[in-house]
């Protein structure tokens, strides 16, 4: 029996996963939780699990900070990471971390069985699609916008509060002026940090001049 605890922010997601997971006789579906502070708490329980499942992108949660503090107590812990965001750079950010298996959310469930009896039998596993074929010449690909020597992606709207960022606007005015929230604003933000790879405005500017990710 490979026993699994999965960790997503999403409870309707997460709740679907595990009933989708146990499905499978050979799996069982130890633990499940919702947030970074959650996963800590339990594995400072030292469970017996054989894999974690984890999204890497929670809320009020540094996936850097959060996966160093895992390997602290759990070095050896097969991980298999779950993430909506297709850019590679992420990727390789969290290789120093150690990890077994790559999924993105929209796997077949075929890919999440395969992924866990690779892992459990001691093998790795990655996204089928993790390589993104970009094109030199080509300036949009798969609905986004990427940069010809980066490689990442950003959405149409990233690209537009990527632009008022590095223009000056605040949050507030970056919302007021595309007629969204704050928070949607904020949450973006922190998503082009981690296609990115930075860690605050700074690094935002200097990453989309260095790549040309914005215009003028």
């Amino acid at each position: 029996m490979i026993k699994l605890c999965l960790v997503d922010d999403h409870e309707l997601l997460l709740r679907g996963l595990a009933a989708i997971i146990e499905t499978q006789r050979d799996f069982e579906v130890i633990k499940t939780c919702t947030s970074g502070q959650d996963i800590i708490d339990f594995l400072g329980t030292k469970p017996s699990i054989d894999i974690l499942v984890l999204d890497v992108n929670l809320p009020n949660s540094d996936p850097e900070d959060l996966l160093s503090k895992i390997r602290a107590t759990h070095p050896e812990l097969p991980v298999i990471y779950l993430t909506i965001l297709r850019g590679s750079r992420l990727f390789h950010r969290l290789q120093k971390f150690g990890f077994h298996g790559y999924l993105f959310k929209d796997a077949t469930y075929e890919e999440v069985f395969e992924a866990i009896r690779t892992v459990a039998g001691g093998g790795t596993y990655y996204a089928k699609n993790i390589e993104l074929d970009f094109s030199k010449d080509q300036s949009i690909h798969q609905n986004g916008y990427i940069t010809k020597n980066s490689g990442v992606i950003l959405s149409k709207r990233e690209k537009e509060i990527l632009t008022l960022i590095c223009q000056e606007y605040s949050s507030a005015q970056i919302a007021a002026k595309l007629f969204i929230s704050v928070s949607t604003v904020d949450t973006h933000r922190q998503n082009i940090m981690i296609k990115l790879g930075v860690s605050n405005t700074v690094g935002l500017v200097k990453y989309a001049i260095s790549y040309n990710l914005i215009e003028n």
